[in-house]
């Protein structure tokens, strides 16, 4: 429970991170809140020669609407997410999900970008970014660039990032005003994380037609992912309980699901199915 040794240094901006990952060599780590990074440390998973402290970058907070979006900077936290309006007022299903982070301390200090940057794949965000259609935004040496979340999330802790670059915000697409979302999870009960959580976005007509459909789930293997095959039987069928119930039955198809001491992978696909169900109800009924 002990970390091996390291350096550590505080960034004032993005430029000076940057440079400063650059010199490390790759053996420099991004920290902000911590609560990911620090518990990997102390069981040596990760044992980085340089923390790198950005948690001061005042640039990399705080929410805006640009068009159809809301853009939250990479260091916000939880519990400022929480209290924005803008949040609250467009994507409300966020905040619900946030509510569900952690405790207290977590919230207080943990951030939008972490979670999304360290894809840990019993996190909660992953599953209402790959739903919500959110980009990630990257600062590099030589140039920013924009990843849609399917392609920034790689595996169990891996993802796009290039080495010597930094996420400096998170974008989610505001949902549909006429449609409804939801995000609902069965938690560990030791340590909070999701086993699965699903994510649910989605619109109808008038005469009950889905026209719009975004699923996404973590907890339940490797990777956090977007339930097509769910999204495609739905995509304009009549939002009925029996065409629900047939639905959430593709909820496992998109993914290998994972096992571990606390679920076995039949079981997994077994609460993929049912949460999937109950968010689509949700959404639907």
């Amino acid at each position: 429970m002990i970390p091996t040794s390291f350096d550590y240094v505080r960034a004032a901006s993005v430029p000076e991170a940057i440079q400063l990952l650059k010199n490390c060599n790759g053996e420099g780590k991004i920290i902000a809140g911590g609560h990911s990074l620090v518990p990997l440390m102390k069981f040596r998973i990760s044992s980085p020669g340089t923390l790198i402290d950005i948690s001061k970058i005042q640039e990399l907070k705080g929410v805006r609407k640009e068009g159809g979006r809301l853009v939250i900077g990479a260091l916000t936290t939880y519990a400022e997410a929480l209290e924005d309006p803008l949040i609250s007022t467009h994507i409300p299903v966020l905040a619900d999900a946030i509510k569900q982070i952690g405790d207290l301390q977590v919230r207080n200090k943990g951030t939008i970008g972490g979670n999304i940057a360290h894809a840990d794949p019993a996190a909660d965000l992953p599953a209402l970014a790959l739903a919500l259609d959110a980009f990630v935004y990257i600062t590099g040496e030589d140039r920013d660039e924009k990843i849609p979340i399917q392609e920034f999330l790689f595996g169990p802790f891996i993802t796009a990032l290039p080495e010597t670059s930094l996420v400096t915000a998170i974008s989610f697409a505001i949902p549909p005003t006429e449609g409804k979302s939801s995000y609902l999870k069965y938690f560990h009960p030791a340590s909070g994380y999701a086993v699965v959580g699903v994510a649910a976005v989605a619109r109808k007509m008038a005469d009950g037609t889905i026209n719009h459909i975004r699923i996404g789930i973590t907890g339940s293997g490797d990777c956090a992912y977007r339930a097509e095959s769910v999204e495609k039987f739905l995509l304009g069928k009549k939002a009925v309980p029996e065409i629900i119930t047939e639905a959430a039955l593709l909820a496992a198809d998109d993914a290998e699901m994972g096992e571990d001491l606390f679920t076995s992978s039949e079981y997994r696909k077994h609460l993929c199915q049912v949460y999937t169900e109950r968010a689509l109800q949700a959404v639907l009924i």
